[in-house]
């Protein structure tokens, strides 16, 4: 009876205290256990085969003290992560309220109230949630990004498109790389605008940054500045695009080609393909969906390419969010994932996207951003360009 009662403590000390749904299970597991033994017991003591009670009280504590110590490590952990991911989600929750409101991305808004928050990442209860949000939730977002994508939508644009939008990912960022060294940045930066310009702005920059470049000062500084000029950048192509490619006598499937292939984030890319038409929007969805697909992919061979060049024997994580992406990408594509958890996954990408943006954003200065110069902004502003004019080389010819 003592040892039910120990089990009820900790599982009423678990929700008091708030450690989760996690200790609760360890803590009934535990009473199963312990209700097994004692049926074993009275089985024994049945048949008149009596075993050392002194050996069986002992694994049974053993068992128990096993849970307490388990449940206060969650505890601890859980104490000492909920501040700061909370403060992130915040954030992000006041962002999407802004965005939602005045029509404007809601990463940039998440971005720069998190750099508000500066101060709290610096020192205090928040700094290990704020890691966390910005780095193990994003990659999880990242990987929800591939139920968003099937297998039949890339099939439905044709073998053209699907060979063209990859060539015009690799250039664009081999045109990164190439400004970058133009304009003395280093070639981490020029991946870095380079993958983000190319494939899917803001998400794409996050991605890289955090599974395949190397990490040092202006990492983080720099990762901020793409996020934020990519956004600044799709907004601004959301409005001229539409009307410079119509005056150029483009038709709107065509339009949708291009609008897909050059705007760097997926809601400017909506907002523009449909302002043209349906047609127009749901070629451009599907173009840009396609670009989205090519996110893994790009990551594993940068994550191939720099573990290999790696000096020191110093080698980048293996990306395998990437993996999870697209192992998500082909279990959405052949039903495996109900709707509704496919909706699920979708709402929850979102949301993790935005809380690590507002968790980078609260790691950043606003006076680092600044002190970056005119420079960091040409190269990503050079690569618009090069996407913009290489993409309509491209449908020009098809």
């Amino acid at each position: 009876m003592q040892e039910y009662k120990f089990i009820q403590n900790r599982i009423c000390d678990a929700e008091t205290h708030g450690v989760g749904v996690l200790s609760m299970i360890l803590a009934w597991f535990g009473a199963g256990l312990v209700a097994r033994c004692k049926s074993q017991q009275s089985s024994h003591d049945r048949a008149g085969l009596c075993l050392p009670l002194g050996d069986e009280i002992a694994a049974n504590r053993e068992i128990e003290m096993s849970l307490v110590q388990s449940a206060a490590v969650l505890r601890a952990r859980a104490g000492a992560l909920a501040p700061g991911i909370l403060m992130a989600f915040t954030i992000a929750a006041a962002a999407r309220f802004i965005s939602e409101h005045y029509g404007a991305p809601a990463m940039l808004f998440a971005l720069l109230l998190g750099m508000a928050f500066n101060f709290l990442a610096t020192d205090g209860k928040c700094v290990a949630g704020v890691q966390v949000a910005s780095s193990q939730l994003l990659k999880i977002g990242v990987a929800f990004l591939g139920v968003r994508v099937t297998l039949d939508q890339i099939s439905s644009l044709g073998p053209v498109l699907v060979l063209v939008i990859p060539v015009l990912i690799i250039f664009t960022i081999g045109a990164g790389l190439l400004f970058s060294k133009l304009f003395n940045r280093s070639v981490s930066f020029g991946l870095l605008t380079g993958g983000a310009v190319a494939i899917c702005g803001a998400s794409a920059a996050l991605a890289i940054a955090a599974s395949v470049l190397p990490k040092s000062e202006t990492s983080q500084r720099d990762t901020l500045f793409t996020v934020v000029a990519v956004t600044s950048l799709s907004t601004m192509a959301m409005i001229i695009y539409p009307i410079l490619f119509s005056s150029l006598g483009f038709t709107d499937t065509q339009i949708g080609v291009l609008i897909g292939a050059t705007i760097h984030d997926v809601a400017q890319v909506v907002g523009a393909g449909y302002a043209v038409s349906e047609l127009a929007g749901d070629t451009a969805t599907y173009v840009k969906l396609l670009r989205v697909a090519c996110l893994p992919i790009v990551i594993l061979l940068l994550a191939a390419f720099l573990r290999r060049g790696a000096a020191g024997g110093a080698k980048t994580p293996f990306p395998w969010f990437a993996v999870a992406f697209a192992a998500i990408l082909l279990a959405n594509s052949i039903g495996l994932i109900p709707s509704f958890a496919a909706e699920s996954m979708d709402w929850s990408s979102r949301w993790l996207l935005l809380g690590a943006i507002s968790a980078l954003g609260m790691k950043t200065s606003l006076k680092e951003m600044f002190d970056l110069g005119a420079l960091h902004i040409g190269v990503v502003v050079a690569e618009t360009v090069f996407l913009c004019a290489a993409a309509i080389a491209a449908i020009s010819f098809i």
